[in-house]
């Protein structure tokens, strides 16, 4: 498989497939191991119900309202607790705690900063998310790449 910052490129437009080509994508990513499922979809923001991100430092921030999905604390799978995501062997996003430049967001290899995401989560038998991967997509030229690859879900208490 290629590595998480190689980008592969696809169809171009909006509507190419119902997800955007993400879920066959993320469907390369780490596979379930004995005990788990494998859960993918692409995101919708579910503050506005948006479906475009600008990507920064380890995070996706929607382009309708600005807010992040929760990449790295645990946020971007519904009632499932706060967590922190540790590298499971392809290496992670950077975090960055200071505000945000345009050096820092992520751009297709054509230079657009607007990507549609698809998340893939591998749940174990009690429901608990073990692993993540977060894959974009470029609608305007259809780049599209791995963000996170198999990352593994550590739970955390609450906050940093």
């Amino acid at each position: 498989m290629a590595g998480a910052e190689t980008w592969s490129i696809g169809p171009a437009g909006e509507a190419v497939t119902s997800d955007g080509g993400l879920v066959p994508l993320l469907g390369r990513a780490g596979g379930a191991e004995p005990g788990e499922r494998v859960v993918t979809a692409p995101v919708v923001c579910r503050h506005c119900d948006w479906n475009r991100f600008e990507v920064a430092a380890g995070e996706c921030y929607c382009e309708g309202c600005c807010l992040p999905l929760g990449i790295e604390d645990g946020d971007v799978v519904p009632g499932a607790p706060m967590w922190r995501l540790v590298p499971s062997g392809a290496r992670l996003p950077p975090v960055r705690e200071a505000p945000l430049t345009a050096a820092d967001m992520v751009r297709c290899p054509a230079g657009h900063d607007l990507f549609e995401v698809g998340v893939a989560y591998a749940l174990a038998g009690d429901g608990g998310v073990r692993r993540l991967s977060v894959g974009l997509r470029c609608p305007l030229d259809g780049a599209s790449r791995l963000y996170v690859d198999n990352a593994r879900v550590v739970p955390r208490a609450c906050c940093p």
